[in-house]
């Protein structure tokens, strides 16, 4: 269902569209989303190399699967990029469905997806120092603004997960949120700061007990928009004296990860609370020593351990 879906819907309007697919093609294809489904990617990854996969064996409808070489898939890249203007990510995106498929789906040795198109120049993510998070925390901000700055710091949560908090998620008493559906499509639980309780009932009572989602928009009632969430958070920041070009709702994540590990929890221990697929995303953040600690404390309680008043 999912490869017919892409298929219809990726290919109208591009003129690789009018060319067929050999049956070699699409029984890798289905092969592919077999694979991927097996191995429980998300929806979202699954429909993303499809479709690249499947522009790749439209275009080189001429050929069998097993004839494609690596100066076919360069070739390729050129084409879409002179053709079609299309930028870097769009390039990665078909180099890594291209790594995936001729790693895993048809192994083969003509190939080097790596050499396809190199990664952009690693930047460290850039993060808030301890002192800013309390400056931050204890600035005069309303109900909301401190429930979002307080989770997304507290917690680790991407804004796409926290717009998606349903209330029946968070267990006030094992201090702890589960995630559903978070990136990857995987479910998780995160950790709850103590201190944020109190605020969280306040918050819902001023918000007449929403039903199902902590965060509403107004106008829908269905759960907020990222981009809305984002405003809620600049706000926080700019009365806290913070350009919000620095700073956004991502860096409370990356502050988050950052401090724990700083306090010395494991790094295994982060990249679980983050919903990190690999371990080598969750390395970004040994740019600090590691230490190791038995119990897990959020950086967000840890500041209000150490005597921090709230506003």
């Amino acid at each position: 269902m999912i490869l017919a879906i892409a298929l219809q819907k990726f290919m109208q309007g591009n003129e690789i569209s009018k060319n067929v697919l050999q049956e070699n093609a699409i029984f890798y294809l289905k092969k592919l989303q077999q694979t991927m489904t097996i191995k429980e990617y998300g929806l979202g990854s699954i429909k993303s190399y499809v479709n690249e996969m499947t522009l790749l064996f439209k275009y080189y409808h001429h050929k069998r699967v097993e004839d494609i070489l690596q100066e076919d898939i360069e070739q390729y890249l050129i084409y879409i990029k002179t053709a079609h203007q299309v930028g870097r990510a769009k390039c990665r995106s078909v180099a890594q469905a291209c790594s995936f498929f001729f790693k895993k789906i048809h192994p083969c040795k003509y190939i080097v997806p790596s050499n396809l198109y190199p990664k952009k120049q690693f930047i460290l993510p850039n993060i808030m120092s301890e002192e800013d998070i309390e400056k931050l925390i204890c600035t005069p901000m309303t109900v909301k603004e401190y429930c979002v700055v307080g989770l997304l710091y507290g917690t680790g949560m991407r804004i796409s997960e926290l717009c998606n908090l349903r209330i029946a998620d968070i267990d006030s008493k094992s201090k702890r949120i589960k995630i559903i559906q978070g990136k990857g499509s995987k479910d998780r639980y995160t950790l709850l700061p103590d201190h944020l309780v109190a605020r969280l009932r306040e918050f819902y009572i001023l918000e007449s007990r929403p039903k199902v989602y902590l965060f509403t928009s107004k106008q829908t009632g269905r759960a907020m928009h990222p981009r809305s969430m984002q405003l809620v958070v600049n706000s926080a920041m700019e009365k806290a004296g913070f350009k919000t070009s620095k700073y956004t709702a991502h860096t409370l994540r990356h502050s988050f990860a950052t401090h724990l590990l700083n306090s010395g929890t494991n790094l295994h221990v982060i990249k679980t609370l983050l919903g990190h697929s690999k371990i080598e995303t969750t390395m970004i953040y040994l740019h600090l020593q590691k230490h190791t600690q038995l119990g897990i404390i959020s950086p967000l309680d840890q500041l209000f351990q150490r005597g921090t008043k709230s506003n």
